[in-house]
């Protein structure tokens, strides 16, 4: 690989410090694959396919986070984009360009905004094209869709050492322990529905929260391990792609025409149920 384009490549990685709050601990087992989840309030929205894509429903107003999972027994960089601009920086840009969050091995994060600083981020929320941090920065070409691309950190191959006991012994040489520093390093990388059929949902910038970074040096593999993209869109839109079933609204004419004159019984107390 070119040094340069390494260098280019990982020096703008960027590892969730340890401790916080949207770091959650890690999985226990490995994931048949990388998950990428869309949470409001704490839960996952549905996913929905249509036509080899996936969609959630945004909620109007409401802010959301987004549930990146590791199933790699190493560490990844993830890009991370929403809109088309890069959860860290705003800039548009390839995946493999991209600065990128880093998980270690079965991690899974919490990633709730767009990184403003160092220290702080400003929270995902669903709004209107018009209000959206997109429109805000002259960059609308690719509203309404959330993609994560994860970059596997390369492993050296194994060696084989000879053993001095037997020089036709093709045993391994045990792996040295990892140092302090090294595990140390390590576990800080791995921390209103629609108004309008003509509105469509986009991502705005909501309140300010805490969220402390630090940035790692990664050597990534050249090629993406894997892509997961999500489209999201107001339940008026969903409903015209076809994906969500149009909602069932009485007929008044209807409901007069099945009007009965007489039932058995007295008259109800309204003040007696």
């Amino acid at each position: 690989m070119n040094h340069h384009h390494f260098a280019r490549l990982i020096a703008a990685c960027l590892a969730l410090a340890a401790g916080l709050g949207a770091v959650l601990s890690a999985s226990p087992a490995p994931h048949a694959a990388g998950s990428v989840e869309i949470l409001v309030g704490g839960s996952a929205l549905t996913r929905y396919p249509h036509e080899g894509r996936w969609y959630v429903e945004a909620r109007r107003g409401r802010e959301y986070a987004i549930r990146l999972r590791n199933p790699y027994g190493v560490r990844v960089a993830v890009a991370l984009s929403v809109d088309g601009l890069n959860t860290i920086d705003a800039r548009e840009t390839t995946a493999a360009d991209a600065r990128k969050w880093v998980l270690g091995p079965y991690e899974t994060v919490t990633i709730s905004g767009w990184q403003t600083s160092q220290r702080e981020a400003r929270r995902f929320e669903f709004t209107t094209e018009a209000h959206s941090y997109g429109q805000a920065l002259g960059k609308t070409t690719n509203l309404g869709l959330i993609s994560a691309v994860f970059f596997r950190e390369r492993v050296p191959a194994p060696t084989v050492m000879p053993d001095p006991s037997n020089r036709y012994s093709d045993r391994r040489a045990p792996a040295a322990p990892p140092s302090a520093a090294a595990e140390q390093d390590a576990a800080g990388a791995s921390k209103a529905e629609g108004r309008s059929r003509d509105e469509y949902a986009a991502t705005g910038m909501g309140r300010r929260t805490d969220h402390a970074v630090t940035q790692v040096w990664l050597d990534l593999e050249d090629v993406a391990a894997q892509a997961v993209d999500i489209r999201y869109e107001f339940r008026p839109q969903l409903v015209r792609l076809g994906i969500l079933p149009p909602a069932r609204t009485a007929d008044p004419l209807q409901r007069r025409e099945r009007a009965q004159g007489f039932e058995p019984g007295f008259c109800p107390d309204p003040q007696g149920r």
